[in-house]
């Protein structure tokens, strides 16, 4: 048995979800999203604002999948009500970031600026020109353009500069002794 796959899916007030053959179709405020679900491995039932995912078969691999593909339908009803959100810091003396449409243009401390190219279902802003705030409706997308932007400039152990995320503790070191 998943410990976490067993758990019910709470649904928010906002947000419409409908099951039909395999397909789990989601609407909220922040947008609209479909899932596609084995119905061969699994059942879903919605009720009471409710949605449980119940494996047809127990087997040692079923449940591997069942905790995952609860935590999927989880982040897309998290994702189509509320949205995601990760916030970067630009750390070091220069380093600037500004929007051009669809352009995030980045002075990283290099002889040139190095401009990212933003996807379509991703917004980003940029505020005091050190903070980066990217948001969306899809958790792994999210996840994907900051771990592609905090790649650009990784932080180094030394003096702390580069691209991190809000909150993330990095691990300083000692400079040269005498």
């Amino acid at each position: 048995m998943s410990k976490l796959g067993k758990r019910s899916i709470q649904i928010p007030k906002d947000t419409q979800v409908k099951l039909e053959s395999g397909k789990l179709t989601l609407s909220g405020p922040k947008g609209k999203r479909e899932l596609s679900i084995n119905d061969k491995i699994f059942s879903a039932k919605i009720a009471d604002s409710q949605l449980s995912l119940k494996p047809i078969k127990k087997s040692e691999g079923v449940n591997k999948i069942w905790g995952t593909t609860r935590s999927i339908i989880n982040n897309a009803i998290i994702g189509v009500s509320e949205g995601h959100q990760k916030i970067l810091e630009l750390t070091g003396v220069g380093f600037r970031a500004s929007l051009t449409g669809k352009l995030l243009s980045l002075q990283l401390g290099f002889s040139h600026d190095v401009t990212y190219e933003i996807p379509e279902d991703v917004k980003i802003g940029v505020e005091k020109q050190r903070l980066i705030t990217i948001s969306g409706i899809d958790k792994e997308k999210v996840g994907k353009v900051a771990s592609e932007i905090k790649f650009l400039k990784p932080v180094e152990p030394y003096k702390g500069k580069g691209i991190k995320e809000k909150g993330q503790y990095v691990l300083r070191k000692e400079g040269k002794k005498k």
